[in-house]
């Protein structure tokens, strides 16, 4: 008998430590699936910004090579068909001026919000900045040169005047919009959550004569606000949970944990939050 009981004590023992077990691996792999996400989100973040970097110094070669058909072409000025060239160069400098300018104030935006090395990001935008700087300072004595020559770039004189003016509009523009479709971006993936016992639920006005959000007078702030593409779990720490809000079958699980406390778990977050952006659970 006593051999038996130790028998019996010895397989708990190892089915105990299965358990262990299988749980510590889940967490494990849970973990490394959240670390490669972030890194992978990294990795994106990098290429897009050096993508942008590399266009900006395209950019640039392709105006020095621009500069350099000018350069020719001013050898002799008196020639119909060199002063189409300059001109036409001339023209193609500017556009080429105006798209770094424009990636440049890009690159400045995502300053604001990189994960990445800001003080990197932010050097090396400082240094494009410096190079096109540079450049138009040599442009405009390009340009002052041909005039001398009465060669005709006025029009696009003019225009280099008012870049800076119209990148300045531009930015301002494409901070407004980042911004508001950033704004209803958030609100779009917003949702508001709440547990609480019965007495709590109906002292916020959320629960009143048994219904539940009937009335727009219950306490907003007592709700935790969410963004329903992070938040895909809510522990309740309650041994008792029932769901006061529709939300369609299917889209969730409402189990206990180890401790016995109930614990919701979103499968679907669109189809979960369709009906409602509000969520009311009561516990005890």
């Amino acid at each position: 008998m006593k051999k038996l009981m130790i028998l019996a004590l010895s397989l708990m023992t190892l089915a105990s430590c299965d358990q262990f077990s299988k749980q510590t691996n889940e967490e494990v792999g849970r973990e490394r699936d959240s670390l490669m996400q972030v890194i992978n989100q990294k990795d994106d973040e990098l290429n897009e910004i050096m993508s942008c970097v590399n266009e900006v110094q395209e950019g640039f070669a392709r105006i020095n090579e621009a500069e350099g058909r000018i350069t020719v072409a001013d050898g002799n000025p008196e020639s119909a068909s060199a002063r189409g060239v300059i001109q036409e160069n001339m023209q193609y400098i500017q556009q080429a001026m105006q798209q770094n300018r424009e990636l440049i104030a890009q690159l400045q935006e995502k300053l604001k919000t990189t994960t990445l090395n800001a003080k990197a990001l932010e050097k090396t935008i400082q240094n494009l900045k410096d190079q096109l700087e540079t450049q138009n300072q040599r442009i405009q004595e390009m340009e002052a040169s041909l005039a001398e020559k009465d060669i005709t770039i006025a029009e696009q004189g003019e225009q280099i005047e008012n870049l800076s003016e119209n990148v300045n509009t531009l930015t301002q523009e494409n901070r407004q919009k980042s911004e508001t479709v950033a704004a209803q971006d958030k609100d779009l993936h917003t949702a508001w959550f709440v547990f609480g016992t019965k007495a709590e639920l109906k002292e916020q006005k959320i629960l009143k004569d048994g219904d539940v959000l009937k009335t727009g007078d219950f306490n907003k702030d007592y709700f935790t606000k969410i963004d329903i593409r992070t938040v895909k779990e809510i522990k309740l720490y309650s041994k008792s949970a029932e769901m006061l809000t529709n939300h369609p079958a299917g889209t969730y699980t409402l189990q206990k944990d180890q401790r016995g406390e109930y614990v919701l778990r979103i499968t679907d977050s669109n189809k979960f939050w369709s009906i409602s952006k509000y969520l009311v659970i009561k516990v005890k």
